[in-house]
């Protein structure tokens, strides 16, 4: 992510996220895309995630760490998957789409963080600023930067993680993790 989207280009986006999303409640087929009439920042191989909230409250969050399709492409397809995919919760409903508010985050790659302690990993982890991928072998999980909104630290943070992970929740204490970081440029509806 070289460039910041112009607001244009983000209006873009939540409007195709938005037609994706009622596309697959609705089980029609998602929006054609027409890529060569997007800009390049849209045409361009992203990653993404989309997230869906109902009242504040989280009802579906999908996306991708790594960039592999064309970013218009990609908020599409993850749009819908918020709505339909997400295991931790039923598929959106006609009914509630009228209460769905859609958040778009664009990711930068992930890099790796290099720590040598807990209190090194701590203290070299940005709240607010960076989303946070730990993994241990296979397992592996994610936050985006907003997550940081709703914890009280970054030992809160991480905890959660491993949980997320479906590890103990101090393992990052434990063991020494694989952590990426990354970061986003959000927007919402």
């Amino acid at each position: 992510m070289t460039e910041k989207l112009s607001e244009l280009e983000k209006k873009q986006l939540l409007k195709l996220a938005r037609q994706s999303l009622e596309c697959a409640v609705q089980g029609q087929p998602l929006p054609s895309l027409h890529l060569p009439a997007l800009t390049p920042a849209l045409q361009a191989i992203g990653a993404s995630f989309v997230t869906l909230t109902r009242q504040g409250e989280l009802r579906g969050c999908i996306g991708t760490l790594e960039p592999s399709k064309p970013m218009a492409l990609d908020v599409c397809e993850h749009a819908a998957a918020a709505a339909l995919e997400d295991y931790r919760f039923p598929h959106v409903q006609v009914p509630e789409l009228a209460e769905i508010k859609v958040e778009v985050s664009r990711l930068t790659t992930p890099q790796p963080l290099e720590y040598d302690s807990t209190q090194d990993l701590l203290d070299k982890l940005s709240p607010g600023v960076d989303g946070v991928v730990l993994m241990d072998g296979w397992k592996r999980a994610t936050f985006l930067p907003q997550v940081w909104e709703q914890v009280s630290g970054k030992e809160e943070f991480l905890a959660h993680l491993c949980f997320k992970m479906g590890v103990a929740r101090d393992l990052w204490r434990r063991k020494h993790l694989d952590v990426l970081t990354y970061q986003v440029e959000e927007f919402h509806e």
